[in-house]
């Protein structure tokens, strides 16, 4: 059973590495500015559809919510509650009919923020990470796939975790600012700036980032800098 394992581990290994080809060859041919806005091009519809597809389960949670209230949470579909029950699991929301926590959890990233946050993590595209996994935003894994980070201290256990596409890495960046707790500061503030029919900027967001590395404030400052060096500010 253990020689299974192993082959079908090596397997899936293969299969997600054929899938791992980073950005286009021709990306890499490319410097200074004009890989600058070619990283933009590429990056920022993959960022649009992670941010069409969170639109779309925000906007079943408002029309869920209203109905049921309306009705007094009475005669509710079968297959809506199984899609509420779904997205709960997705956005780790333990009380299935807590409205206020699925709108403060599923909303949109700023796009410039992403692109910001893409090009210090993954060096505008050309670090190993893109390249060998798919891997924008520098996530980790601590399971037994994964690329095994040059220099990793002694003792540590994570891995680069592997994407069979750029846009489920960046579907994954989404989703992580949207339900883990280290963000929760940018969601209460973006929040807020909906309830004042104001749009959070991307150097607001970057404010709200210092637990995003371990750098921290200084991670913060780098945000700025290629925020206002690129034009990124809306």
């Amino acid at each position: 059973m253990k020689q299974i394992y192993k082959i079908l581990t090596l397997l899936t290994c293969t299969t997600i590495f054929l899938y791992s080809t980073g950005f286009p060859p021709s990306y890499y041919k490319l410097n200074g500015k004009t890989q600058k806005k070619e990283f933009i091009n590429i990056l920022k519809p993959l960022i649009n559809e992670s941010n069409k597809k969170t639109t779309q389960e925000r906007e079943f949670i408002e029309i869920f919510f209203t109905q049921a209230i309306n009705s007094s949470f009475r005669d509710l579909k079968s297959s809506d509650l199984k899609t509420l029950l779904k997205i709960s699991k997705k956005y780790r929301v333990k009380n299935l009919f807590d409205r206020d926590l699925y709108l403060k959890r599923i909303d949109e990233v700023p796009v410039n923020l992403a692109l910001s946050q893409g090009a210090i993590e993954s060096a505008w595209g050309k670090s190993r990470f893109v390249r060998e996994a798919n891997n924008i935003f520098g996530h980790w894994t601590w399971g037994k796939i994964g690329l095994i980070p040059t220099g990793r201290e002694e003792g540590k256990t994570h891995r680069i975790r592997i994407f069979n596409t750029l846009q489920d890495s960046v579907d994954a960046y989404v989703l992580n600012l949207n339900r883990h707790y280290a963000y929760k500061e940018f969601r209460e503030f973006r929040q807020k700036k909906r309830e004042n029919r104001q749009v959070i900027t991307s150097l607001e967001a970057a404010d709200t980032m210092i637990n995003y590395s371990e750098q921290r404030e200084k991670y913060v400052n780098m945000l700025h800098n290629v925020i206002k060096d690129n034009y990124l500010l809306y």
